[in-house]
């Protein structure tokens, strides 16, 4: 499995919920990466937290643009995670066959 190390600075908007549901949040994202991978990315997420202290989950997708060992394209990513008590678990995947460049 590779690895890429380095920073990003991410920008999570609300999105303004049209059916009036305050249990399930919906937010867009944006980033900006750099070190080993240098571009953005924007994407959507959907967030829900529960009345349980600590405990909530999140899914979301992503589209990065940028650089990455030198060569440049786009590929997107799958968020899933969840917070139970406090303790988090955390997944992000490349979207199998999403790359370009």
């Amino acid at each position: 499995m590779n690895h890429a190390s380095g920073k990003f600075a991410v920008k999570l908007n609300p999105q303004e919920d049209k059916d009036g549901d305050p249990t399930v949040g919906r937010m867009s994202i944006e980033k900006e990466f750099q070190g080993d991978l240098e571009g953005t990315s924007k994407g959507q997420m959907l967030a829900v937290s529960t009345d349980v202290k600590g405990s909530a989950g999140y899914v979301a997708m992503e589209r990065v643009s940028g650089t990455l060992q030198g060569k440049s394209g786009t590929f997107a990513l799958q968020h899933s995670g969840t917070l139970t008590r406090g303790a988090a678990q955390l997944s992000v995947t490349v979207v199998p066959d999403s790359g370009t460049g």
